[in-house]
């Protein structure tokens, strides 16, 4: 990640992944939303329960290793390797920021 030029917002998301729920929500503005595995979580107190939850069942690294801008919206790649099924798999995080925070964020295969 060290050569990637992401964004602020983006790169203390990846940075607060390696760490726990609590450090997620704070990247996030009081108003997002997170869409991932077919659910959608709204604010901070959701977002966090998402992270602690995924965090609890699976045990991955994320590698982020391109990153586009387009409509608005900031698509990364990041490789992710850990004890989950189909592991490593690259996903897409599709980022909207807002204010020097994030307003938005899917997570897709």
């Amino acid at each position: 990640m060290t050569d990637l030029k992401l964004p602020e917002p983006i790169a203390a998301y990846f940075n607060a992944d390696k760490r726990d729920g609590k450090a997620i929500a704070r990247c996030f503005t009081t108003r997002a939303i997170v869409k991932d595995e077919g659910q959608t979580h709204c604010g901070p107190a959701a977002i966090k329960a998402w992270k602690t939850e995924a965090s609890a069942k699976y045990s991955y690294t994320s590698e982020p290793f391109a990153v586009e801008q387009k409509e608005g919206r900031y698509v990364v790649t990041s490789r992710l390797t850990g004890n989950f099924p189909g592991s490593p798999v690259d996903l897409r995080f599709v980022f909207r920021l807002e204010r020097r925070k994030i307003a938005f964020l899917e997570i897709t295969p």
